[in-house]
Parts: structure tokens; sequence; C-alpha cells
């Protein structure tokens, strides 16, 4: 078989992650499990196993000189399970943020090019019998639907469900019906109008959408959020009852996506007003990846994403006003061609000569990028309980990547009854990754304050509308 070269969008990864000496554009997950661990050797054997079927495991990055053409996929054949599959234990007492501190120390680790991009950890020492799995995959292999995919397949018996395919926000499209052509001239006119005028409207709606993800990029954000990189990390979490996210989205009619905006919003509020930083409508514009993948496509090694930038709104104090204009704001870039802008840009791209696409990205990605404060990624997980050598899934927590002056990103997925939120930031960003996972966790318990107060009311109104009937 032919070698698989990589997309623009694939190589991008590797070009903002050389751009800068201490990023590291790998994506992960944590999977926390019942115990007791396995035995080290079951596991080499079994992930070993299953990796046989999983694209990219067993393949390396080779380049080509001068950017001539794109870096392709080829078999390593001095694969060694044992470079992958590693052990490492974390510090007593064992707890979440003892396991957090060593999933930091991973991620800040960059993956060797040299080798399939790629490692599993299994960490030990976990309190009240749990263990872990940390798995890490270079943002070049996989976005985050296709790591969640690459996730599952590692786990018992098929994990991948329908909830772990993205939802498209676009209406379906009709299905082309052939049959004969209108002979009716004025059909023809009309026809030809209408389809005139539709391209025109599209093409201005890709126009503007891409004309408001430049101005974003470019417009100034709070010095306090952004900044250079260091080689060091920390990492944190937030795990909340999905089904009480859900009856917030059923009570206000929002998505689960709103919902999490809306309490990293909060997060970030409070965190500016501990600081006595100025919070200004503009003060937390956010990198908000769209899918583009079908729901058949969720399986394949690749990026297929494009991007939204909204402005979250942190200058809003009411929690069900800011979820409202969150809401507001994620339906009006969706339909302002934001998405579609960014997907075009990425089609066109692959059509050009990869030496140019190349050094246009090597330019930008060097560019200080002041724009965007943070990244939130959304990947939907399974909905049923997984396990791993007969070990069940206790958790999922995913695991995003920062670069370009991004000093925190945030991943949000959802597994059975829960959905968690993974954030990571850098050493010495002013706002810690522990400070933004425990604020959004208030700001999911606030809307759920107000979801309980709104069903109260309901309740009483409905009481006295048949005491004065």
């Amino acid at each position: 078989m032919a070698p698989e070269r990589l997309s623009t969008l694939d190589a991008g990864f590797l070009e903002a992650e050389d751009s800068d000496r201490h990023a590291s554009l790998a994506i992960g997950g944590v999977a926390v499990l019942e115990g007791p661990a396995p035995d080290m050797e079951a596991l080499v054997s079994t992930i070993g196993e299953r990796v046989q079927h999983i694209p990219r495991c067993t393949q390396v990055l080779r380049s080509h000189a001068w950017d001539l053409s794109a870096p392709e996929w080829v078999h390593d054949d001095g694969f060694d399970i044992r470079r992958h599959v590693r052990r490492t234990a974390v510090a007593q007492p064992g707890d979440d943020a003892a396991l957090f501190r060593v999933v930091a120390d991973l991620m800040e680790r960059r993956l060797d090019r040299n080798r399939p991009l790629w490692e599993c950890w299994l960490v030990e020492g976990l309190s009240d019998a749990r263990w872990a799995l940390v798995i890490k995959v270079h943002h070049s292999v996989a976005d985050g639907v296709a790591a969640s995919a690459m996730l599952a397949a590692m786990c018992d018996g098929d994990a991948v469900d329908e909830a772990s395919s993205p939802v498209s926000d676009e209406p379906s499209r009709p299905s082309h019906r052939f049959g004969l052509p209108d002979l009716n001239p004025v059909s023809w006119l009309t026809g030809a109008w209408n389809t005139s005028l539709g391209t025109a409207r599209t093409a201005w709606r890709l126009t503007a959408g891409a004309a408001e993800i430049a101005a974003g990029i470019v417009s100034p954000a709070p010095q306090v959020m952004t900044g250079p990189l260091t080689d060091l990390r920390r990492f944190s979490a937030a795990r909340v009852s999905l089904t009480d996210v859900k009856a917030i989205c059923h009570r206000f009619d929002v998505t689960i996506n709103d919902v999490a905006l809306a309490a990293i919003t909060d997060s970030f509020r409070e965190a500016m007003l501990r600081r006595d930083e100025p919070i200004r409508p503009n003060s937390l514009r956010t990198l908000v990846p769209v899918s583009l993948r079908r729901p058949d496509e969720a399986h394949l090694p690749d990026n297929r994403v494009s991007v939204m930038l909204p402005l979250l709104p942190v200058e809003l104090a009411d929690p069900l006003q800011r979820l409202r204009t969150v809401h507001g704001r994620l339906t009006q870039s969706k339909s302002s061609g934001q998405p579609q802008a960014g997907g075009i840009v990425v089609a066109i791209s692959n059509r050009l000569p990869f030496a140019l696409t190349a050094w246009t990205v090597r330019i930008l990605t060097r560019l200080p990028q002041r724009g965007v404060v943070t990244v939130a990624t959304n990947v939907p997980g399974p909905r049923r309980r997984v396990t791993v050598m007969g070990r069940p899934v206790l958790a999922l927590i995913p695991i995003p990547p920062i670069a370009v002056h991004l000093r925190l990103g945030i991943a949000i997925t959802s597994y059975v009854d829960e959905l968690a939120f993974g954030v990571i930031g850098d050493f010495d960003a002013a706002v810690g990754a522990d400070e933004i996972a425990n604020g959004i966790e208030d700001g999911v318990n606030r809307l759920v304050t107000v979801t309980q107060a709104c069903k109260r009311s309901r309740r009483l109104g409905n009481q006295l509308l048949l005491l004065t009937s």
C-alpha cells in the first residue's frame, strides 16, 4: 500500500510544536479503574495485541527534505510495544491530586518522532484500590473524536457506541432525486436566479466568517491570561453530574456544550475578580473546535475540525443571563460562517503545494498570538461503562494540549452519568488549573441552584392557579 500523507492540518500540529521548544502538542485521556492493577506483562501483551488493529499505532513519520512533499505515515519496522506501554506510580496518599501531578509530568514531555506517536502509562498506587491508564497521542495523529475512538479500541469488547460519534449541528441535507428536467423556461430562469442568489449569500457568509476568525486572533486579550510557555505543566479536573447538566438543558432549552461553556465562563470571571482584573466584554475569547466528521468517520485517524472563536460573556454577573448569552453567541457563531470558512481554508490548503503551506503555517505559528485566551473542546464519550482487562473504568478525564501563547486548555467529555473537564495549564500561568477546575464545578452548581429555584417557582405558581380557580 502507498504511504498515507498527512493533511495540511495534521502537519500544522507538528509545525506548531516546532515553533516553541516548550510546547508539547499531544492530547490524551486518563482512565481511572477499579483495582487491582493488572500484571505489567499481561497489560503489555493485551495492549500490544489490540494496537495491531489501530491505524498509526505501529506507524512512524517519514519527512521529506525541503518540504517537497507532506510527511508520510510508514510502517515502523523496529516497532517495540515496550517502548510505548510504560509504568509509573503516584506519591502517597495516592489521591486525585497525586494522580494529576503525574499526568502533568507525562504531558509536558514531547513524544519521540522517531517512533509511533503514542504512549500508554500504567499508574499504580492510587488510594481506594484504584489504578489508572494515561494514554497520550500526538495531535498530528488524531483529533479528539478520533483519539476517543482509539482509546475505545483499547478497551474490552466493542466500547464504541453511537454516543462516541460526533453529532452534527448542521441540518441534514435532502437526498438528491433524479427525474425528468422541468421544460418550463420560467422555471429555468427562477432556478438560475435562486442558485446565483444562494451562491452569493454563501460566499458572503464564508467571507464574513473568515474575517471574524482573523479579527478574533489579532484582537488583544488580557495579558494576565496569555503568554509564553515554560517546560512545566499543571493538570486538574472537574467532574459534575450529567443528570444535573441535562436538567439545566431541559429547563432552559440549551445544549450540554452551552452549559459547559457557561460554567467555564463563570470560573474565569471569578478568577479575574479575585485578582481585581478589569472585566470587559472582550476578555475571554475562546477557541471552540467544531468536528467536521460524519458519524461513520469517527474511527479515521486524522484531524477533521474547524473552529469558532466566540467571546464568552465573562462580563455578565447573573448565571442564567450568562448561560443564555453563551447559547446565543454559539448559535450566532455557527450561523456566521466561521466553521464553514475554517473547513474550506483547510480543504483548499490541501490542494496547494505542501512547501507553500508548510512555510506559511511555520511563519504563522511563530507570531505572538494574544487574541485567544483558552481552548474548550468537547468530545462525547461512551454512554455505558467500559472495562479494560475486566476492570471497570470508573472515570474518563480528557487532556487537551496548550501552545501558541495559550496557557490554559480545557477538554470536556461525557462518560455514563458524568461530565468531566480536564484542565491543563502552564506551571507559571497566573490562573492555575486547580482554580479553573474548582470554579467550573462551582459554576455548574450555581446553574443547578437556579434550575431548582425555577422549578420551585413553577410548582408554586401552579398551586396558586389551582387555589384561585
